[in-house]
């Protein structure tokens, strides 16, 4: 059985809502689907039905969300990635980051295939799940090229700010499932980063030394020392 999408299965539509004009709206990404978004980038608005009601993108506005998409209900590596991110859900919402999934599968599908997760696995998804049997929010995310006829693409997953700023996308093939703890990982390094004092280094967990910004001057190296290139200190509580 492959993460590929099943055909001939029965789907509603989609309510995509193209986004307000501004940055979004005049992004290639946003507007044609030809190119991914970039870190810096807008999220392009959308509204459409989901497994909790209709909502819209901008529904999060004010706090971080993971907003990933998968190939297919029913498929085991994304079976398994639900699964690890239900049992996550509140380790995401303990650094206020929210979780919403997509797929081009109906919401029907949805609804049963969560069902089944929650039967077989016992790990209830407490997250949202976007239909989007038109393709048209794949596409204005990138995550299908323009001229694509189905959902055959990389699992992507884009990191929002709470101003609606992707900063940061990962896309994995299909054949490989994501980290689940490596998402956790990163919402917090971006949190930590995004309040402007620090950098953090490779690997970087909560409560790890974190890196100073580079030295900008000639005296700034020479004051700093040897190690100017590279300074770390421990890390400071909000």
């Amino acid at each position: 059985m492959s993460d590929s999408p099943t055909p001939d299965r029965p789907a509603q539509p989609a309510l995509p809502v193209p986004a307000a004009p501004g940055p979004a709206a005049s992004n290639p990404a946003a507007s044609s689907g030809i190119a991914p978004l970039r870190i810096g980038d807008p999220a392009p608005d959308f509204a459409a039905r989901t497994t909790h009601g209709t909502m819209r993108l901008s529904d999060y506005r004010g706090r971080w969300l993971v907003f990933f998409s998968h190939p297919a209900d029913f498929t085991p590596v994304c079976t398994s990635e639900f699964v690890a991110l239900a049992r996550a859900a509140e380790r995401f919402a303990a650094l206020d980051c929210a979780l919403l999934g997509l797929s081009v599968d109906s919401l029907h599908a949805h609804l049963a295939w969560i069902e089944a997760i929650r039967a077989q696995f016992g790990a209830p998804v407490p997250f949202p799940v976007v239909e989007d049997p038109t393709m048209a929010v794949g596409r204005a995310f990138g995550m299908l090229d323009a001229t694509a006829r189905d959902s055959a693409t990389v699992r992507a997953s884009y990191f929002i700010d709470p101003a609606g700023i992707v900063q940061a996308i990962t896309w994995y093939p299909m054949s490989v499932g994501r980290s689940v703890a490596e998402m956790l990982r990163l919402v917090a390094a971006l949190q930590r980063a995004a309040r402007g004092d620090a950098l953090t280094p490779e690997g970087w967990q909560p409560g790890a030394n974190i890196v100073l910004p580079a030295v900008r001057t000639a005296q700034d190296a020479a004051d700093a020392g040897p190690g100017w290139f590279c300074r770390t200190r421990p890390d400071a509580a909000p």
